[in-house]
């Protein structure tokens, strides 16, 4: 069977980090809401069921926990950025994506959010 490449989906992924250029920003963690998609090809996975031939997301979503609690940032397109490098960076990813979510950060607004992505294939 010719399969599609799979996708994995870390979805609202609640943490806190400093986040912002105000004063109030600098000093204090903020919550931020990510979500990741990634398609990468899996045949190998579902031809063997071992974990060596598979993403291993809970590995991908450390790294990104590490990343947002360890660093501060100034904008989210920075933030955004770094979470997708990681998503990204596995050999047989073709394409990742991450949003990040900065509640509460418009007065009348649910969130602010910014969304990148990359294509590996060219």
């Amino acid at each position: 069977m010719n399969l599609n490449p799979a996708t994995i989906r870390i979805k609202n992924l609640r943490l806190r980090t400093f986040i912002g250029i105000n004063d109030d920003e600098i000093v204090n963690m903020q919550d931020v809401v990510i979500n990741v998609k990634i398609q990468y090809r899996a045949d190998q996975a579902t031809d063997s069921d071992e974990m060596d031939d598979a993403l291993n997301y809970k590995t991908i979503t450390k790294r990104i926990i590490k990343l947002v609690e360890n660093n501060r940032f100034s904008l989210l397109e920075k933030l955004t950025a770094d979470v997708l490098a990681i998503a990204a960076e596995h050999t047989r990813v073709n394409y990742a994506e991450a949003e990040v979510d900065k509640p509460h950060a418009l007065r009348f607004a649910d969130s602010v959010s910014l969304c990148l992505s990359c294509n590996k294939n060219g």
